[in-house]
């Protein structure tokens, strides 16, 4: 049996969805258990609780999958055949307090891939920063798989006004410099999440055509991606980037970050930009709508890119791994 150990629901179900879609191909040979930790904080004395809450549902006998952002329940794993599943380095990278950031480091990171019996980064970039701060050697690579309910859907480009759809509204989607890019240029900008005060007010200022959604179901957002001609990704930070292989999969031209992991996940197969210069934003705008054979292009290569991240070749490997650790003695 596979136990997944998953973060408080609170904290968002991102993670849980891309590991459910796994899941249904891993209970076609595995049995499945899923549990949720009590806390959604990360203070103290709430990593006690989380830790003493997964010892009491640890698998003595099976497989012990920590699926992420929890990390440190694998203190309470001891002894159990264990892996460890590491998104990004967000929790560390920006921390600015010295004390904080090595409590962080240290029980979040260090003692978590010490501990884990095989550590799974989904991007070689996300593999690349946690092995600058542990060295290891049980750290391999397997990818998020796109959700089987993206499919291709065809749709003339509107040239004269293009939708473009943005997702996500956190310090690094990138929104504001978005907005700054799209002044003059005839569009709908779609928005999904929360719009803050000072985003609304420059989306007056640079009299940009808005509208904004929260809340959406899984199906709601498929179509949120049918319904548009750009999907927009000009994150500076990502530990992956589903959006731009839920664009590709759907057959629309997506339009992202220069960096790591966002160049590896697209396969190459994006517009391309600077993340922190607005003109560079605006100018791949202006490219992917002015130039349709550019654009064709890019569609077509990520159709084809997205097939590396087909669910049944993710959970294979996932599988592979599994059955590795269940004959070591």
């Amino acid at each position: 049996m596979i136990t997944y150990f998953h973060r408080h629901k609170a904290c968002g179900f991102s993670i849980f969805k891309v590991f459910s879609t796994i899941e249904a191909e891993i209970k076609k040979q595995e049995e499945v258990e899923d549990v949720f930790v009590p806390s959604w904080r990360s203070m103290p004395w709430d990593v006690v609780r989380n830790c003493l809450y997964t010892f009491r549902h640890r698998n003595k006998t099976g497989i012990n999958h920590v699926t992420g952002h929890i990390h440190d329940v694998l203190l309470a794993l001891t002894g159990c055949k264990t892996v460890l599943t590491v998104h990004d380095l967000v929790f560390l990278d920006h921390v600015r307090n010295p004390l904080k950031r090595f409590y962080k480091w240290l029980f979040w990171l260090y003692l978590p891939v010490r501990l884990a019996d095989r550590v799974t980064c989904i991007s070689h970039e996300t593999q690349r920063r946690l092995l600058s701060h542990v060295h290891t050697d049980k750290v391999c690579v397997i990818h998020n798989p796109i959700d089987p309910a993206f499919h291709y859907i065809p749709k003339e480009f509107n040239v004269e006004k293009p939708v473009i759809l943005h997702i996500g509204t956190g310090w690094n989607k990138n929104l504001m410099r978005t907005v700054m890019a799209l002044q003059g240029i005839p569009c709908h900008l779609r928005i999904v999440g929360t719009a803050e005060s000072d985003v609304l007010q420059a989306l007056g200022m640079y009299a940009v055509e808005y509208s904004v959604c929260t809340g959406l179901t899984d199906e709601e957002i498929r179509q949120e991606y049918a319904r548009c001609d750009i999907v927009n990704f000009p994150s500076v930070y990502e530990g992956f980037g589903m959006p731009v292989i839920e664009g590709q999969q759907t057959g629309r031209v997506v339009v992202t970050s220069r960096i790591e992991p966002l160049v590896e996940v697209s396969g190459g197969a994006a517009e391309f930009v600077n993340p922190l210069e607005v003109e560079s934003i605006r100018q791949a705008y202006m490219h992917v709508i002015s130039d349709n054979a550019h654009r064709d292009h890019l569609i077509a290569e990520g159709l084809e890119n997205v097939r590396r991240f087909d669910v049944g070749e993710i959970a294979s490997q996932y599988l592979s791994l599994y059955q590795k650790l269940k004959r070591k003695s």
